[in-house]
């Protein structure tokens, strides 16, 4: 049975050394994953760092009633009810053009800060929700993957970094941070991690987390740890480190929580901005992004989510509407950031597990398919249509084909942006990169 002074040697001062212990010292006993050592140690410098922000469309967004092929009849005999027409999009080109219900991304589009790459997917394209979400978030596509894209990218290129290197804004941790060192934090709402008293549940955890931080002097060397209930980020996969036990993987992950969290509600009620953000959650979430932003906070990766684009039935509505609320969201924050300073130094990518098919079903919505599109927002971005726009008469089961590989932009991403010296220990291969950096 673990003691106290087991517990706390283990949590403290073992996995969350990089908040106390200088960075030389913390690499001197840190164990890297296969493959960093190929790659340069990337020192976190707040606010001298690029940043990405990972946003989900959850649940399969339709790139074709998204990025509008208005000019192909192929599109508007496969959508007698759903196609648009010309007037209810925003020209991009004399082929295709953006959802009206996204002025703000034509605005970005026409300025140079909105790329849009066509025809994404991976061979072999799998129709599950939970299969293909999980075949993006690892990046791999035989599904076998025990770590995440974004967890390999912290372990390979960022040892050294505080357990803030990655923040999640989701109910689970996403399987992208899955990590064998630093699977990052994720916080629903950071209000969640104060361990306020309030009695009940709330009152024994805080109760616990103080418990953790008293000197070894104050317990009973032979008396157990108690209870205290610690959520484990729900990232599917996610392991600890090599000889770490799935316990004290639990403890490190929950202390790094409550630290963090403490650290970003200092930092959210310090910045004050005089944008205007809705209240729909992917405003509110992206609106807590930006605030710690400007706190200066080391994060080299966000991740949010925004759900509800598996539109099997009356699809045309609700679509528009989720499509509306992601661009008043981006708009606020890319304000927020301007106003910030920040905007250059952060780029945005949009991804969703798959596309919808070409043909409208008879509940005047779509089904599950295969390759869509997807956004990069920012001013680093080099804007316009990536890719070829996949053909919607050479189709495959009904679905579009992917004309590009998803972890070629994931590659791109990786080297030009985040400035990762080597995509193949995070990837496992190295992909063609694409123009997307400006």
């Amino acid at each position: 049975m673990k003691t106290r002074r087991d517990f706390l040697r283990s949590t403290v001062l073992g996995a969350s050394a990089a908040w106390t212990v200088p960075m030389f010292i913390d690499r001197t006993f840190g164990q890297l994953h296969e493959g960093a050592r190929d790659l340069a140690i990337q020192p976190v410098t707040g606010k001298d760092d690029t940043i990405l922000i990972v946003l989900q469309l959850a649940g399969g967004n339709d790139g074709l009633n998204t990025l509008v092929p208005y000019a192909d009849d192929a599109y508007h005999k496969a959508r007698p009810r759903l196609g648009k027409k010309e007037k209810e999009i925003i020209k991009l080109s004399d082929h295709v053009g953006l959802n009206n219900a996204m002025p703000f991304l034509g605005s970005m589009f026409k300025e140079g800060d909105l790329g849009i790459v066509q025809g994404v997917g991976y061979p072999n394209p799998n129709r599950s929700h939970f299969v293909s979400t999980s075949i993006w978030e690892t990046a791999d596509t035989s599904n076998h993957s025990p770590t995440g894209w974004l967890g390999r990218y912290f372990d390979n290129a960022c040892p050294g970094a505080d357990p803030t290197v990655g923040i999640s804004f989701n109910k689970t941790q996403p399987e992208a941070f899955g990590a064998v060192k630093n699977p990052g934090v994720c916080l629903n709402s950071p209000e969640l991690y104060r361990w306020i008293h309030g009695g009940g549940e709330r009152a024994q955890a805080e109760e616990f987390f103080a418990d953790l931080n008293k000197p070894d002097d104050d317990h009973n060397e032979d008396e157990p740890s108690d209870g205290g209930s610690i959520a484990m980020p729900a990232g599917g996969k996610t392991g600890g480190i090599s000889g770490e036990g799935n316990l004290a993987f639990l403890e490190r992950v929950a202390l790094d929580a409550r630290v963090s969290s403490a650290k970003i509600l200092e930092l959210a009620a310090k910045h004050k901005t005089t944008v205007r953000y809705d209240g729909t959650p992917i405003a509110r979430n992206l609106n807590l992004v930006s605030r710690m932003i400007a706190g200066g906070m080391p994060t080299r990766v966000y991740y949010v989510s925004h759900g509800g684009f598996d539109t099997h039935n009356q699809q045309l509505n609700s679509h528009d509407r989720l499509l509306a609320q992601l661009d008043g969201a981006l708009k606020s924050f890319f304000a927020d950031l301007k106003e910030q300073g920040n905007d250059k130094r952060v780029v945005l990518m949009t991804f969703s597990e798959f596309g919808r098919r070409v043909s409208e079903n008879a509940s005047a919505g779509t089904d599950h398919g295969k390759a869509s599109c997807l956004f990069l927002a920012g001013p680093g971005i080099k804007g316009g249509l990536h890719g070829t726009h996949p053909s919607l008469t050479d189709l495959s089961e009904g679905d579009i084909q992917h004309t590009v590989d998803f972890r070629s932009v994931y590659g791109t991403l990786l080297t030009d942006w985040l400035k990762a010296p080597n995509m193949k220990p995070i990837l496992g291969a190295n992909y063609p990169k694409m123009g997307l950096i400006g």
